[in-house]
């Protein structure tokens, strides 16, 4: 299945805490949208790599995603390395996308990071025809994505790009809370963390409001990009 829209996730929920709003708009234009996690998460303090499992297929029914896979790197070591890249340029020959959606190229979570360089090298070794990969046995094509942009998660960056997604915080607010094992709940035994305290989701809105008021919308995303971006018209600008 060729993509649009491929998003690139350190961790399971990483990509519904920072940018599934813009995945939701974007399938409701019509786009085909896949999310591929590197690890299972499997050494998060709360929870389980099996629960994440089960999580992650609930949060992708509710975004109504075409595609979800999971490399099973190992969660806190994996490495930026051939062995790993291989993986990454494996799965953006296999889909094809336009456009790349990668973890955020600083932040608390040190696999957070090493994520986003792991998958910006693969995206431009993606393109040369002498790194071999193959898939069910057959040898895959080179294939350049047209963009790659890194979205924001916990620690503040300064957005280059800012999605408005003000009809679109329903959806993404119930699919980070498919992730019920990671956030707050009264009855669990788990330990606290810094996500699960109950006042963690008037951050993420807060954040949705300060990136929003800068294009004048009530909620939105921001992403980063390592390159000029260009317009066809100076009316594509808002």
């Amino acid at each position: 299945m060729k993509l649009d829209i491929l998003v690139f996730a350190s961790h399971p929920d990483d990509a519904e805490l920072s940018c599934s709003g813009t995945i939701a708009k974007h399938i409701s234009l019509g786009k085909k949208v896949g999310i591929v996690d590197l690890t299972r998460g499997e050494r998060g303090t709360r929870g389980s790599a099996d629960l994440r499992d089960l999580e992650s297929a609930e949060s992708s029914k509710i975004l109504g995603i075409h595609a979800r896979e999971n490399l099973r790197m190992d969660d806190c070591f994996f490495k930026n390395d051939k062995e790993h890249q291989l993986k990454i340029i494996s799965m953006i020959r296999k889909y094809q996308p336009s456009i790349i959606l990668a973890n955020a190229v600083d932040d608390r979570h040190p696999d957070h990071a090493r994520g986003s360089q792991l998958v910006k090298d693969s995206v431009f070794f993606s393109a040369l025809g002498k790194i071999e990969t193959q898939i069910n046995g057959e040898i895959q094509n080179p294939w350049k994505p047209d963009l790659l942009l890194h979205y924001i998660q916990d620690k503040f960056i300064a957005p280059d790009v800012v999605i408005d997604i003000s009809d679109f915080v329903e959806i993404k607010i119930a699919s980070i809370k498919a992730f019920s094992s990671q956030f707050y709940d009264p009855n669990s035994n788990e330990p606290e963390t810094y996500i699960s305290r109950p006042d963690f989701f008037e951050s993420v809105n807060a954040r949705h409001i300060e990136f929003g008021k800068s294009i004048n919308a009530r909620y939105a995303e921001g992403f980063t990009c390592d390159k000029l971006l260009g317009v066809n018209s100076l009316f594509e600008l808002k």
